[in-house]
């Protein structure tokens, strides 16, 4: 069961796929920095000052009343929140982690595949149909081997 169980880790695909989700968590941690850190704080400056980790409604009261400064504050009060500040972080997070996989990964590898398709040239015939049978019969051939009709 151990030597399968090893044959089965050593596969190409399986540590194909162990590097992939590393580098994708990898890639997702950098591309959160990015969205909380450098993105985000324009756009929350170009809306007025808005903080959008803070943005959320209360659906009930805590142990301390509201209003609350921040959602932190809202949370250790005990109070239930709907986070849609988070979400629209998490939104825009995802928006350009997809941008970023289609312009570093797709478009690149589907040029890389037209350039190859443009590269091979078009298969030529090497069969023919046999006017009397309609078999497909070598372009060589005299005789076709269905029917013996003789070729010209």
């Amino acid at each position: 069961m151990f030597k399968e169980f090893k044959a089965f880790i050593m596969r190409g695909n399986v540590v194909d796929l162990a590097v992939g989700i590393v580098i994708g968590a990898a890639f997702g941690a950098i591309i959160g920095s990015f969205v909380k850190d450098i993105i985000m704080p324009p756009i929350g400056l170009l809306l007025g000052n808005v903080d959008f980790t803070n943005l959320f409604a209360i659906l009930k009261q805590g142990s301390v009343a509201g209003p609350y400064a921040s959602l932190d504050a809202a949370k250790a009060a005990g109070a239930v929140t709907i986070n849609y500040g988070v979400f629209v972080n998490t939104l825009i997070n995802f928006l350009i982690i997809a941008l970023a996989i289609f312009l570093a990964i797709v478009r690149p590898i589907a040029r890389m595949e037209a350039k190859k398709k443009a590269a091979i040239p078009p298969a030529t015939e090497t069969t023919k149909e046999c006017p009397f049978c309609a078999s497909k019969i070598d372009l060589r051939a005299k005789k076709c081997p269905h029917c013996t009709s003789d070729l010209k």
